[in-house]
């Protein structure tokens, strides 16, 4: 039986992304069934336009260099890898509702849900993560 790791993004800035999407691809690498509820500033790594433009912590724009140096991908393919992964996206359905946004204004293939839909997934989870 595969495990299931349950992350809740709820954070919408650079290093938040990556620290989400490098632990969703990696578990979905192994054979992990994942599944990541975005909820509140969490959103932004899934809408179409915010996560083009994340912003970065202040005080650590120097990291920009250093991830083209390392060739670390842009969220917006590390987002398009973990989808062709498998991984679960979950977007709060309260939160949108509170932010006046639509489903429309996310990536295609997300699910509108609220916090008992990522609960069913997580009851079971082996390994449950919040950023």
């Amino acid at each position: 039986m595969n495990k299931k790791v349950a992350i809740i993004a709820s954070n919408g800035g650079l290093f938040d992304a990556y620290k989400v999407f490098n632990i969703a691809t990696a578990a979905a690498a192994t054979d992990q069934e994942v599944a990541i509820f975005f909820t509140f500033e969490g959103l932004n790594l899934i809408h179409k336009e915010a996560n083009q433009q994340l912003p970065m912590p202040e005080g650590k724009e120097h990291f920009a260099d250093g991830f083209t140096k390392a060739n670390v991908p842009a969220i917006p393919d590390l987002l398009a890898m973990a989808k062709e992964m498998g991984v679960r996206f979950i977007g709060c359905q309260m939160t949108i509702d509170v932010m006046g946004l639509d489903e429309e204004d996310f990536i295609d293939g997300i699910e509108v849900g609220g916090a008992v839909t990522f609960l069913e997934f997580a009851i079971d989870a082996d390994v449950t993560l919040t950023f």
